[in-house]
């Protein structure tokens, strides 16, 4: 085998050294460009719509009862055929007294409805001008009449869809009936009237909460833990290019643990989903998406 001169030995040495440096400047690079830092939970911000909720609480009340007498006074009752909380349509016969001179006078229901309240018992006299038999809710209409904060009376509207939630009823839909034209001075609340239409027996006096859709704004939404209060005011950090930004941030709406950005956000932006004062503005990080943080 041949072997080179010192010279030419010399020159393929320098040309290889510099292809190992050209081959090596790009791995530098990468280095260079990799993420650094903490690994944080990102989302990507997206659109939402959020409803403008009013909220009142009261009590449920009948918006129209009838009281059911007979016309006579002093007649016995014979026969009891409805009871408190069963549904009657109008004319049906709810009972039966004795007339002194032999045969029996009907007592009908004069509007269909939910009973609510009945007296009548076998053997008690009834009048025309004592305790009714029986109270019935006309129609089966009700009304929540509830106590609003001043500042969300102007929200108001007579027709806006509630849902009305009362202990033992479950969820029920409601309308806005009537708005109070005063405040009551000392508490600075407004009354507002929710009607509801049922044909089971709401309890009369019972407790109630109407929650009033007055409104919907659709923007952008980020949950609640990726904003941060502070001297510099409401902020949320975005991640750029691997690195913490800190966006002012108007807010709106609120519902389900998220957020409506009415301004200081793009759909898009990657967002810290758990803000914290451990990042700061320009902080090197390693997003991961909050889908892929889960797994």
């Amino acid at each position: 085998m041949r072997s080179l001169p010192a010279r030419s030995f010399s020159r393929h040495l320098f040309a290889l050294t510099g292809l190992l440096l050209l081959s090596a400047q790009p791995t530098l690079a990468a280095e260079d460009d990799a993420p650094k830092g903490p690994a944080v939970t990102v989302l990507k911000v997206a659109k939402s719509c959020f409803s403008d909720i009013v909220e009142a609480t009261g009590t449920i009340i009948a918006r129209e009862e009838t009281s059911v007498r007979p016309e006579r006074p002093g007649l016995k009752v014979t026969e009891v055929l409805a009871e408190a909380g069963e549904t009657t349509t109008a004319g049906q016969v709810l009972a039966r007294l004795a007339l002194p001179e032999g045969g029996t006078l009907q007592v009908t229901a004069p509007v269909a409805g939910v009973i609510a309240t009945s007296t009548a018992q076998i053997g008690n006299l009834a009048s025309a001008k004592g305790e009714a038999l029986f109270t019935i809710v006309a129609r089966s209409e009700y009304d929540l009449v509830g106590l609003v904060a001043t500042s969300d009376i102007r929200k108001l509207a007579v027709n806006q869809q509630a849902t009305v939630r009362i202990a033992g009823a479950g969820d029920l839909d409601g309308k806005v009936r009537r708005i109070g034209p005063t405040v009551e001075p000392n508490i600075q609340q407004g009354m507002v009237y929710i009607g509801i239409s049922s044909q089971k027996r709401l309890l009369l006096n019972a407790s109630g909460r109407a929650l009033i859709k007055t409104g919907q704004s659709c923007n952008v939404a980020v949950p609640l833990t990726s904003v941060q209060y502070s001297s510099a005011g409401t902020v949320v950090q975005v991640i750029r290019r691997n690195r913490v930004e800190t966006k002012r941030v108007e807010l709106g709406l609120m519902s389900g643990g998220n957020i409506e950005v009415r301004d200081g956000l793009n759909e898009g932006d990657i967002v810290v989903t758990r803000a914290g004062a451990l990042l700061r503005e320009g902080d090197p990080v390693r997003p991961v998406m909050a889908t892929e943080a889960a797994k």
